[in-house]
């Protein structure tokens, strides 16, 4: 069995019941193994048997549908969104006007004329073309959805809106041909009004995901897509990434990504392979060393043979644990959908139930089919059945918490995560990036205890500047910041020279200085064992040393390491107080992890663990029962964003983090995790509450409607007042505490809640 997995991008999904029929349609494909539908990223992944069905005719399911499939290409989905949109938009001009030139046909009739029932043939065939330029103009695609799902015997909320649509007309031919008493404009009108409905609810849903995809868009820093291959001549040349294979050579020069696995076989550099490894200090790198792609090249030019590509590469088999990982939907949503796999038949058939039997039933005692109120509970049934309020309900709550994360910093990319945040009892957080900074910095200047010494901290820090002045490595950048930010007064070196990986060599006001590791200093024939305590010191709290010579003479060590986010401590405290556990997991060294889990108040730490191993983690504490929440920034966190119940990227992290997130933290500050959680809870109270009125609503309604007592019109009214009731639910109070909408946001500038 040749079994294949595919993820599409799929545009026209509305709410959960579109992704219940996706689900439902390919369940029902021959060959197709299962599939696994995301409404908030708007993603489908299907895994099916390539003996038994083609990636053509899968693809060809979705189109079926009516749904469509968008270009794989991130740099295009936001376009292809913003056409959905524009197209979108011109259906509700197109259908709006519909609804309100109906609206306007019937009170003339009523208010005007005084006539509830046909009152010329002109109206009823105006209100007639209405209903008709409607459903197979701006509403043809809800129709093909319809006959589509009703193809594969799915009955969806497209199905029960064509039904309505069609029973408005059919009514409205009997009252136009057959039964003059009936409202003949009025059951046209009903064909409009849902229909220009639906497309409204649409509408509004495709607006919300197209800004929230713009400002993904604004946070995402792709790598470049070409890299310069070496050809054995030396000829250079410009090619796709993708197009590179094992034992080609590519150069890569300051400041670029490495765009492949590889070794060095020429030049020697210091790579950031923080987001790989989580280590926030540089590594030097020389031939015979191997390079993460994805990782940064800072210092020199390197000549690469690529090693790894394909599925065997490290950004693929990230992206492969990542697709192991994906998440399910939350159960409120699942709920939702069963019961609408039970509520849609059961309306259609009440429907034809009521109908039959008010056209039956009076012929025992009165000897006259009652058609008139046949067709009317039939209509009303439909009509109030009709579950726009349940399928708004939960996507309405997070959009209004997503205004309101907004505001504090947060972006809301799943609605998943606010209906599951407040069952969290487990966040995980990364080091590098997320309780850091994620740059290295001057951390400690520490002077030595010993006879003879004279200089202070400034002394050594001065003196430490002006050597690594004319030096381009990252750690001479981090020592210059700290001069520069103390205001320490530092010139230019008489002479300079760099020796890789171990330090510089400098004159200044002519004396010899050394800056460099412990190590070297050692074989430069200077004694560091006076300082050996505080150089334990600082290695104990996860710092790289360096040591400052001056003439032969220690005078002073650097700690440098990656300094804490100012709010670091306060939201582990936060997160704490709210009764959740917090956990350190990180691929950097033990020692380190433990100095930062220290600072910041963490007890559970787990140390020098790879991308599979942080998803793994995750894993074992959801088979233990808990719900899990992880807080990451880098490539090596993707998979365990993605496996954990919730994933929170910062917002100043790679790509793959972001996307791979349910939540961005908007900027560097790491206080919005614990402002979505109290968010999260807020919203799905909202989503609970709608669900319940929804449900209300539709039950209550449905059972009025069988009476036939129910005129269509008045159903149509009350379930826009259904609708309005959850509008009015989700959003009370948004406009009072003055939310921003999805085009701007506030950050916090506090450690604590700002509302």
């Amino acid at each position: 069995m040749g079994t294949t997995r595919t993820r599409f991008a799929v545009g026209g999904m509305s709410c959960s019941f579109c992704a219940e029929s996706i689900e439902t349609a390919y369940d029902r494909t021959d060959g197709v193994v299962d599939a696994d539908v995301n409404l908030a990223h708007e993603a489908v992944l299907v895994r099916y048997d390539d003996d038994i069905v083609s990636e053509l005719e899968v693809k060809g399911t979705l189109r079926d549908l009516g749904y469509t499939i968008r270009d794989p290409e991130k740099r295009n989905r936001y376009e292809e969104q913003r056409a959905e949109l524009e197209r979108g938009k011109r259906r509700l001009v197109l259908a709006g006007s519909a609804a309100v030139a109906a609206a306007g046909l019937m009170g003339w009739m009523i208010v005007v004329m005084g006539r509830f029932e046909s009152a010329s043939l002109a109206m009823d065939l105006t209100a007639l073309a209405l209903a008709l330029a409607t459903m197979f103009g701006p509403g043809r695609y809800i129709a093909a959805k319809a006959f589509q799902s009703l193809r594969r015997g799915i009955f969806n909320q497209h199905v029960l809106l064509e039904a309505g649509a069609f029973a408005g007309v059919v009514g409205g031919l009997l009252g136009l041909v057959v039964f003059p008493e009936f409202p003949t404009v009025h059951f046209f009108a009903v064909s409009v009004f849902i229909t220009a409905y639906h497309v409204l609810s649409e509408y509004t849903s495709l607006l919300v995901r197209t800004r929230a995809s713009r400002a993904v868009q604004d946070l995402l820093d792709l790598r470049p897509d070409t890299a310069r291959r070496v050809a054995p001549g030396g000829d250079v040349t410009w090619v796709p990434v993708d197009d590179l294979a094992v034992g080609d050579r590519v150069r890569i020069t300051p400041g670029e990504n490495v765009p492949a696995d590889g070794e060095v076989v020429e030049g020697e550099s210091t790579v950031d392979e923080s987001v790989a490894t989580g280590e926030p200090v540089p590594q030097e790198k020389s031939p015979g060393d191997a390079v993460i792609g994805g990782s940064i090249n800072e210092t020199g030019t390197l000549l690469v043979e690529v090693t790894a590509t394909g599925e065997d590469a490290f950004l693929n088999r990230v992206a492969s644990e990542v697709e192991r990982a994906r998440a399910m939907k939350p159960g409120i949503v699942h709920l939702a959908d069963r019961v609408l796999g039970y509520f849609v038949p059961a309306v259609l058939v009440t429907a034809a139930v009521a109908f039959l039997f008010w056209v039956a039933t009076p012929v025992v005692w009165s000897g006259e089919p009652n058609v008139q109120r046949g067709a009317f509970a039939a209509l009303a049934v439909l009509v109030l059945g009709y579950p726009c309020a349940l399928g708004m309900a939960t996507p309405l709550a997070l959009i209004r918490g997503g205004g309101k994360a907004a505001n504090r910093g947060v972006l809301l990319q799943s609605g998943d995560a606010f209906q599951l945040l407040p069952a969290v009892d487990h966040i995980v957080l990364d080091k590098t990036g997320t309780l850091t900074v994620g740059e290295p910095a001057v951390v400690a200047v520490v002077v030595p205890d010993g006879d003879g010494l004279e200089a202070t901290e400034a002394d050594v820090l001065a003196t430490a500047a002006t050597a690594e002045a004319f030096s381009s490595h990252p750690l001479a950048d981090a020592v210059l910041e700290t001069a520069d930010d103390r205001g320490v007064e530092y010139a230019d070196p008489e002479t300079f020279d760099a020796v890789p990986g171990k330090g510089v060599t400098a004159r200044t006001d002519g004396a010899e200085v050394l800056v460099g590791k412990p190590g070297w200093l050692d074989g430069e024939g200077v004694d560091p064992s006076i300082a050996a305590d505080e150089i334990e010191q600082l290695r104990n709290r996860g710092l790289t040393v360096t040591g400052v010579v001056r003439d032969g003479e220690l005078i002073g060590l650097l700690g440098i390491g990656d300094e804490l986010r100012t709010d670091a401590e306060s939201t582990v405290r936060r997160i704490r107080e709210a009764g959740i556990t917090p956990v350190l997991l990180t691929g950097d060294n033990e020692r380190t992890a433990r100095a930062v889990a220290e600072a910041v108040g963490i007890d559970r730490v787990l140390a020098d663990v790879l991308p599979d191993e942080k998803r793994a983690e995750i894993d074992r504490l959801q088979d233990s029962g808990h719900r899990v929440a992880m807080v990451g920034d880098g490539i090596n966190d993707a998979p365990a964003l993605t496996q954990a119940d919730v994933g929170i990227a910062i917002g100043a992290g790679t790509d793959i983090a972001i996307e791979s997130a349910d939540v961005v933290l908007l900027g560097e500050r790491l206080g919005g995790v614990m402002a979505a959680v109290e968010i999260g809870a807020e919203s799905y109270r909202k989503t609970r509450q709608n669900l319940l009125a929804a449900f209300s609503f539709n039950g209550i309604g449905v059972a009025a409607a069988t009476t036939g007592l129910v005129h269509p019109i008045w159903a149509m009214i009350a379930m826009g007042l259904s609708v309005s009731a959850v509008l009015a639910n989700s959003f009370a109070g948004r406009l009072r505490s003055g939310e921003g909408g999805s085009t701007g946001f506030a950050l916090e500038t506090g450690d604590e809640p700002s509302d």
